[in-house]
């Protein structure tokens, strides 16, 4: 599984919400669309009226890899493009385990994956 975390910044609160509401059809085809596509969000931060905070899961590279080459990701970059990006960024996470946050009776979890130490990120 792959995961994408964005942060792309507009000088205006009004540059945002144009974004938002210019891009929501193309988010909504990428999902319903692509093979591979499990979550696909730009959402507004509710903390910086100059944000959309993205938030993108994928199958795999090749799905990924695959949607850089639709008609959706040409559509989402135009869109964006008209809007005037200020400044962005962004991270691909490669996920080699997953598991729920809270216990099964929706519980507060002390240990997380049986309390394996969490690799060093460089």
């Amino acid at each position: 599984m792959l995961v994408i975390s964005a942060i792309l910044e507009f000088a205006s609160e009004a540059d945002r919400n144009k974004a938002v509401a210019l891009t929501a059809p193309i988010q909504k085809a990428t999902r319903d669309e692509e093979e591979g596509c499990v979550a696909y969000c730009f959402a507004p931060d509710p903390c910086y009226p100059t944000r959309i905070q993205v938030f993108e899961e994928w199958d795999n590279g090749a799905c990924l890899a695959a949607h850089f080459k639709h008609p959706n990701y040409d559509a989402m970059v135009e869109a964006l493009g008209s809007v005037g990006i200020v400044n962005t960024s962004n991270k691909l996470y490669l996920i080699a385990k997953t598991e729920p946050v809270y216990g099964p009776n929706a519980e507060r979890r002390e240990v997380f994956f049986d309390g394996a130490e969490e690799p060093k990120v460089s």
